[in-house]
């Protein structure tokens, strides 16, 4: 479904803390007419434990736009919480995200039935998504 480079971008800000969109244009702009195959923002890379839920939707919002149909979004909409996972996932698909990057729940540490329930939960929103499987963070392998 998706190939060559998705540069997982990240989230650049102000001296005041917050979120600097002309900064982040600039940013998708570049990597863009570099050739990359698609953005993803609001991964791990783009700083997402430490955006508030606002500046998070914000910045798939924007970047969705800077993008313009140049190439997919892959949105980082995870979370350990399945609830917090599906509302974020809703607003990417909403705004136009191709697809979403769902982390395996951390400090949780789910069975693989609860991987499978959580991610289950998720694909109703049917936005096709990428799992990302970082397991020395989650102390859990999918």
């Amino acid at each position: 479904m998706f190939e060559g480079v998705i540069t997982a971008i990240v989230t650049p800000f102000t001296d005041d803390g917050k979120v600097d969109y002309d900064a982040l244009k600039k940013l998708v702009d570049f990597q863009v007419e570099g050739g990359v195959a698609g953005i993803l923002p609001c991964g791990t890379t783009g700083e997402s434990p430490t955006l508030s839920h606002e500046e998070h939707n914000e910045v798939i919002t924007k970047t969705v736009e800077f993008v313009d149909g140049r190439v997919p979004v892959l949105a980082g909409t995870g979370s350990n919480s399945t609830r917090e996972a599906i509302e974020m996932t809703k607003h990417a698909k909403d705004v136009g995200a191709a697809a979403s990057l769902q982390v395996c729940p951390y400090y949780n540490k789910p069975t693989q039935q609860g991987f499978y329930k959580h991610f289950a939960e998720i694909a109703k929103i049917d936005l096709p998504m990428m799992i990302y499987n970082i397991p020395s963070r989650t102390g859990k392998n999918l």
